[in-house]
């Protein structure tokens, strides 16, 4: 099985190209990321606005994501010394780069939501 580059060169999915393209997806495609990015996106900066942004996740699931996508630098976490101690999570140039390129996707899930069905 092939895949087509920017460049138009044809390269085996085992490629090194490839495999990051599929490691990424993987990431992105896993419950929750995608939802947590958008959140992120749209100014959540604690962990309660996440939650709050993101109906129906665990505190679990969310606390496991956000490091997930810390540890992929994606995400920044900041600890504010204050009493109590306040963390607050951003993206960061790579998770701001990675959502403006899926904007697109984002903007056509939309637009097929809004398609009447037969």
């Amino acid at each position: 099985m092939t895949a087509e580059t920017p460049q138009g060169a044809r390269l085996a999915i085992h490629e090194p190209s490839c495999r990051s393209f599929q490691d990424i997806v993987e990431l992105v495609g896993r419950r929750w990321t995608s939802a947590i990015l958008l959140a992120g996106r749209r100014g959540a900066r604690r962990f309660g606005e996440y939650r709050l942004s993101v109906p129906g996740i665990s505190d679990r699931l969310l606390a496991q994501r956000l490091k997930e996508l810390e540890s992929e630098g994606l995400i920044t976490r900041t600890v504010i010394p204050t009493t109590p101690v306040q963390i607050r999570y951003a993206l960061s140039p790579d998770g701001e780069e990675l959502m403006r390129i899926l904007q697109p996707l984002v903007d056509w899930g939309y637009r097929r939501t809004e398609i009447p069905a037969d």
